[in-house]
């Protein structure tokens, strides 16, 4: 074979290849050729200019300004994100980056990654901010045509068979026309069966103009209700709504069963409508009215609302998981859930009763899931305005990490790992069938989460489930309607995967806003090896329901935590509490409380069960209590 001849065959092979070790070989070659014959110039010239475009196709770029019928280069850039994934070679490894430059992309349903993407699974792919760009990959649509009405207020009409759930200017969050504006009303009297209506004061609101679009928020201790109205009889000053309020599994949801005369407001009226920013949708219309203040005109103004049911999924089997996928700088925005038809009734953490009844709970997506999936990352990027959930890696997700990242103004959880109870695997619950399908080792790290649980007020900020091997450290999580860290989902000490989870080093304050039964960090059930330490949490002040609120509620069935180097101060009651716990050790935490509680409180669990050494708890009104606080807030930032 002549010298052409053995080149022709490395070219065609090397195509096939990974591109940098072609690149490698190819110049080693190169270099012996050349030093046996200069007749080979013109060859290696040809070869060079080949080797130089195999580089152009393991990068492609983005642009909102682009075209689908481009090349994807950065000089003829894709528009859109799903036709640079369609034009990545699957049957090449190797590494690959979509870059994304400045600007908004918008669609209408998410984007489709599988495990098929690459034939071999070792290929890696980087999804990224061009460098000084800000790329927002938006789920919305912006509203246009808006037309000033007589009293103020201004009208828009929506696409056919849409119906907006949340409404955003910019990156604020308009509020639902809602009454009372601030605060909330007292159910006076609850009906006869406890769960489906209850009697209100006389001239207690406005009477709605269309009861058929309003939706009625009832509060729980730790969940909260979003449902439609059947009626509103003003003559009887009763509500009825549309089914059961409060879930209809579990018998504690009576209306009355926590507090004598629960909280509730109404929402989504026009006679509501009286605050600037807020706005209502007319279902019978099609229309959104808006109230602005009197110098701003929508057309001015970045008037969105979403309408893609979540942006993005990763989606592998057990079998071929999705793999070895980043993503950089990016921003998420604007996520569609909606209501279900017979209402939003929570249970917990945005698991809500299911309608028709079924043996499983129904949960509130995410954003972003990513299911059977390993080694997915998330690094400085942001999450917001967002109608769900946030960020969920779900069923046997691996090794996947969210870093350096941002989670703020969310309808639900902020970020999710792992799964319940209900998923079956041969017709026997996951969990005991094929453990082994536990998601393992996923990482929060670094991040600042806020502002979670904007509608649902049951929410928190970080959720896991049945989960292994997490490691939850150095985040920032404040500002939250109710807990912050949740782990575990088993309400006894039988065993399951969960284990090893790790809660360390975080900083967890305001939170417990609204609701209670929760705290700084929530646990449950058997959980060997797992660790709450070195975590700094303040400022749960609010004690809302029957139920108290703590810096740490380590629920029924938890077993075998160690809780140690905390620090835990200005809580309303109890730092820790303990409920139908059984053995777990308590080491060398600093607890501050409150005069006339105690630092550990417990509920249904033998004491004697709780091992504690070497903690330091000081009560308010001690002498040296604030030089203490202010030493040991010092030595935790």
């Amino acid at each position: 074979m002549d010298n052409c001849s053995r080149f022709y065959l490395l070219v065609r092979v090397g195509v096939c290849l990974n591109f940098d070790n072609f690149r490698s070989n190819i110049h080693k070659k190169l270099a012996m050729i050349k030093r046996r014959s200069i007749r080979n110039c013109l060859l290696v010239s040809i070869i060079l200019m080949i080797t130089s475009c195999s580089r152009t196709t393991s990068e492609f770029y983005v642009s909102p300004g682009g075209n689908d019928a481009n090349s994807g280069t950065a000089k003829e850039p894709f528009k859109t994100i799903r036709k640079a994934l369609e034009n990545l070679p699957h049957d090449v490894s190797g590494s690959f980056v979509i870059h994304l430059t400045e600007g908004t992309y918008f669609q209408e349903e998410p984007l489709l990654v599988e495990s098929g993407i690459f034939s071999n699974p070792e290929t890696q792919l980087l999804l990224r901010a061009e460098e000084g760009a800000n790329p927002v990959i938006s789920g919305g649509i912006r509203i246009r045509d808006w037309q000033q009405l007589d009293d103020g207020l201004w009208e828009a009409l929506v696409e056919p068979g849409k119906m907006p759930r949340e409404l955003f200017i910019g990156d604020k969050r308009c509020v639902r026309a809602r009454f009372p504006n601030e605060g909330f009303l007292r159910v006076k009297r609850v009906g006869e069966d406890r769960r489906t209506n209850f009697f209100f004061e006389a001239d207690e609101f406005p009477a709605p103009q269309r009861a058929d679009d309003t939706e009625l928020v009832l509060l729980h201790d730790w969940s909260v209700s979003r449902i439609g109205l059947k009626e509103i009889n003003l003559r009887e000053k009763q509500i009825t709504a549309v089914d059961s309020i409060g879930a209809k599994c579990l018998p504690f949801f009576n209306l009355d069963n926590w507090e004598e005369h629960p909280r509730y407001f109404l929402e989504n009226d026009r006679a509501f409508l009286d605050a600037d920013f807020e706005w209502y949708f007319d279902s019978e219309t099609g229309k959104i009215l808006l109230k602005l203040p009197p110098d701003q005109h929508p057309e001015e103004l970045d008037v969105v609302f979403p309408i893609s049911e979540g942006l993005l999924s990763l989606t592998g089997t057990k079998e071929h998981p999705v793999k070895n996928i980043s993503f950089e700088g990016i921003t998420f925005r604007h996520s569609a859930w909606g209501t279900p038809p017979r209402g939003y009734c929570g249970i917990q953490a945005c698991f809500y009763d299911p309608r028709p009844a079924s043996q499983q709970w129904d949960v509130v997506p995410a954003a972003i899931k990513a299911e059977w999936a390993e080694n997915i990352t998330f690094n400085k990027c942001t999450f917001q305005n967002l109608g769900g959930s946030g960020l969920w890696f779900s069923s046997g997700c691996k090794n996947c990490r969210v870093s350096n990242s941002q989670f703020s103004d969310i309808s639900g959880n902020g970020i999710m790992i792992g799964e319940g109870q209900d998923r079956r695997v041969k017709g026997q619950p996951w969990w005991q069938e094929a453990p082994e399908e536990v998601a393992l080792a996923n990482t929060i790290e670094n991040c600042t989460v806020t502002e979670c649980g904007v509608r649902l007020y049951g929410a928190v900020g970080i959720w896991c489930g049945l989960t292994a091997e997490v490691n939850i450290k150095n985040n920032h999580i404040h500002n939250l309607p109710y807990t912050g860290i949740s782990v575990g989902w088993m309400w006894s000490p039988v065993a399951t995967p969960c284990r090893e989870n790790v809660i360390d080093g975080n900083h967890i304050h305001n939170i417990m806003n609204v609701l209670s039964d929760g705290g700084g960090i929530y646990m449950l059930g058997l959980q060997p090896g797992s660790r709450l330490v070195n975590n700094h949490i303040h400022d749960v002040q609010i004690n809302a329901g029957r139920a108290e609120s703590n810096g740490m509620f380590l629920d029924e069935g938890t077993t075998d935590v160690l809780v140690a180097n905390n620090l835990i101060y200005n809580i309303a009651k109890s730092p820790l509490r303990f409920h139908r716990a059984t053995t777990n050790l308590v080491k060398e935490n600093y607890l501050f409380c409150p005069p006339g509680n105690p630092p550990i409180r417990y509920n249904s669990t033998n004491e004697d069960d709780i091992q504690k050494v070497d903690n330091v708890v000081l009560t308010e009104g001690e002498e040296d209590y604030g030089v203490r606080l202010e030493e040991m807030i010092r030595k935790f930032q």
